[in-house]
């Protein structure tokens, strides 16, 4: 049952909130009460996420931090908890995409992927968790993807990030089930965001459109909170037929396979012909 309550004065950090999921998270979260750390590399970027979002001005923070950076995530997190007087949710969202054939990804490419996707989360869980334990409480939400449920083609580097932060997340869930604290873990499919245009390193292809069946960032926040109320721990969006792919594949359905494959030679013909897999 949605707890409307849930998020009412509580503190909390987002990370990668300057736009995307983690910009429709934040201004969700504000809408429902909640004093919110908008974390980011950008501090141009940071600056005019958070002036989008002004007539919350009372209960928003910035800080600027580049969540690769152990040092840096720690810091944020801890100054974060000492000067709030806790930490009640901390959203790990930072993420980048990685849709490209296997042959062509580099050793680059995979430290790149694994230093935002996996790293990151790894600092920011690290660091809140003893703070967590602490104060008796707490909520780690933890963004992965639909991909880290089926492994889609020309995803074996994303997958693989997205795989790991979905198997960790839940470990925690059950280890800590006990210690009040709560571990969710988010798995959108196509959200419409700039994520689809840009790549490993960071360059951004303006060329490359969202898909057209992208599913709306603040509907998709909307979701995502309302489920994270719930204690739920894996947290599809959208939830409907992509619930039902998730399951066919893990009871190994043949209709599951024939899919893929499908979107295997789909997505292969829309970049020979086009340079983009969608």
């Amino acid at each position: 049952m949605v707890n409307s309550d849930y998020y009412d004065g509580k503190i909390c950090l987002v990370t990668g909130a300057n736009s995307g999921i983690g910009y429709a998270i934040s201004e969700e979260l504000l809408k429902r009460g909640a004093i919110v750390y908008m974390l980011g590399r950008n501090p141009k970027k940071v600056e005019e996420a958070a002036e989008q979002l002004s007539v919350y001005k009372d209960k928003i923070n910035t800080i600027i931090t580049d969540v690769t950076s152990q040092e840096q995530v720690e810091k944020a997190i801890k100054d974060t908890a000492k000067e709030a007087g806790s930490l009640d949710f901390l959203f790990n969202n930072a993420g980048i995409g990685g849709t490209l054939q296997f042959e062509t990804a580099t050793l680059e490419d995979w430290k790149n992927i694994f230093d935002v996707n996996v790293w990151s989360v790894i600092y920011g869980v690290n660091t809140a968790v003893p703070i967590m334990l602490k104060q008796g409480s707490g909520h780690i939400i933890n963004t992965s993807s639909i991909a880290g449920l089926v492994p889609f083609p020309f995803q074996a580097l994303y997958s693989l990030t997205k795989f790991g932060v979905t198997g960790m997340t839940e470990c925690l869930k059950y280890e800590y089930a006990d210690k009040n604290l709560h571990f969710s873990t988010i798995c959108p499919s196509n959200i419409a965001t700039p994520i689809f245009k840009k790549s490993i390193d960071g360059t951004v292809h303006d060329q490359i459109k969202i898909p057209d069946d992208a599913y709306p960032a603040d509907k998709a926040a909307e979701l995502i909170l309302d489920r994270v109320s719930e204690h739920k721990g894996i947290i599809v969006v959208p939830e409907d037929q992509l619930i039902d792919l998730w399951h066919e594949y893990a009871s190994e359905d043949p209709e599951a396979d024939k899919l893929l494959l499908q979107m295997a030679a789909q997505r292969r013909d829309a970049y020979e012909k086009g340079g983009s897999y969608y």
